[in-house]
């Protein structure tokens, strides 16, 4: 399509200096216009991944991907239970069910935390030792103290939890539940009192701020569950193919159950995440339009700079399909050049991000990161291959685009009129 000669000749025109009618200014310009653009197009599509993939582990490593729970039945005495009779024969059922990695009967209930004249609120979790080994997050976790195989003879809590209570493994921590010992008088608080045996940090500051592990035939006793289970948690292969095995899992638990997933449970975040995602996009290929509009101008410029030498060239026999190749190459060259700086650079960013962002925080004092408020544990960043590409070709489409227009301008200029004046 391009000829040897237009090659030389846009090459020529390109690094020509201003004094002989050249752009190379504008060039530099328009280059880091386009650099910077898709370098900033690329860290944001590679933060926004790692935040959505970072925060969609936390959840999936530490929570169920499913959890079968009952609709409940009506007791005796009038009241209504939903707890789980049958809960091993549920969860076993459940287990040989298609893409159903483990199925684990756990009992919950909230309470209040108390140690060293320290308060707060906490959610327990009664689940079997060899069932909280295989939870990926609390077993793998980032941090921890203390010994998961310990877990018979205590509890396990959460790293910020430990440290608002100012708890290590091996200490007393006491737990208060309003729902306790039933006498003639009423219901009085339980208050019982558990070593820390493991301490476990997955990332995630709610988490770690409210979470307890406690055996599961303790729960049972401490929540007045003795052969119950409050629910069956479930974890299957792939948690985002989640909705496609729901009727396979409701068909194994029986009618009498119903399922409340992880996006059930965040989808909100979700929801917020991707219309972020969304608008973010949009406003950096705004940015990416601004670069590439810098092409514009210098193509402009070097048109009308480049006049007497279009007529010559038109004059010695070059079409106009030739003139427009020619100044096409000029502008697609710097779009093509920005944007391959920019891919490197970008790339380049994301993956040493890490002590990037140590040496930022570094500067700024430290603080800059809050995971209180942003419920993950440091900035994540993911490189997906579909960003990258969706970055280079909506870099590459623009510049092309817009090098279109001053291309046509200089191949329809009339040789005659180039040439009048000179």
């Amino acid at each position: 399509m391009f000829s040897r000669y237009e090659w030389m000749i846009a090459w020529r025109y390109l690094r020509a200096r201003r004094s002989e009618g050249g752009i190379s200014v504008m060039t530099w310009i328009s280059l880091a216009g386009i650099a910077l653009a898709v370098f900033a197009l690329i860290v944001t599509l590679a933060v926004r991944s790692g935040f959505r993939h970072e925060f969609v582990d936390t959840i999936v490593g530490a929570n169920p991907h499913v959890s079968v729970l009952s609709y409940g039945e009506t007791m005796p005495n009038g009241g209504s239970s939903r707890t789980i009779a049958d809960y091993d024969a549920v969860a076993e059922r459940l287990a040989a069910a298609p893409r159903v990695t483990r199925a684990v009967p756990v009992v919950t209930g909230q309470v209040m935390a108390s140690a060293n004249g320290a308060n707060t609120g906490a959610q327990v979790i009664g689940i079997r030792a060899d069932d909280l080994v295989r939870i990926p997050r609390v077993a793998n976790p980032e941090r921890s103290q203390g010994d998961i195989a310990a877990f018979a003879d205590g509890v396990a809590v959460g790293w910020h939890l430990a440290e608002k209570l100012n708890v290590r493994a091996g200490d007393t921590l006491r737990l208060i539940s309003p729902d306790g010992v039933k006498g003639p008088f009423g219901t009085s608080p339980r208050v019982k009192a558990y070593e820390v045996a493991y301490v476990f940090r997955v990332g995630r500051y709610d988490i770690d701020l409210t979470r307890v592990y406690m055996p599961f035939e303790e729960a049972q006793l401490y929540f007045n569950r003795e052969g119950l289970a409050d629910e069956v948690q479930v974890s299957i292969t792939d948690p985002e193919a989640v909705d496609e095995i729901g009727p396979a899992l409701i068909g194994a638990a029986g009618e009498n159950h119903y399922l409340w997933t992880w996006k059930d449970s965040a989808g909100g975040f979700l929801r917020a995440l991707q219309m972020e995602d969304n608008i973010m996009f949009v406003i950096l290929s705004i940015l990416v339009l601004i670069a590439t509009l810098n092409i514009t101008s210098g193509l402009v410029m070097l048109v009308k700079n480049k006049g007497r030498d279009i007529g010559i060239l038109r004059t010695i026999g070059l079409t106009e399909g030739t003139i427009l190749r020619v100044f096409f190459i000029c502008g697609a060259s710097i779009g093509v050049v920005g944007t391959v700086l920019g891919v490197i650079a970008g790339v380049a960013f994301a993956i040493w991000i890490d002590p990037i962002f140590a040496f930022v925080n570094y500067l700024a004092g430290g603080g800059v990161w809050d995971p209180s408020v942003r419920y993950i544990s440091q900035l994540p960043a993911r490189l997906e291959l579909a960003d990258v590409a969706s970055a280079v070709a909506l870099s590459l489409s623009l510049s092309f685009v817009v090098t279109i227009f001053p291309a046509r301008r200089a191949a329809r200029m009339n040789p005659v009129e180039a040439l009048r004046y000179e």
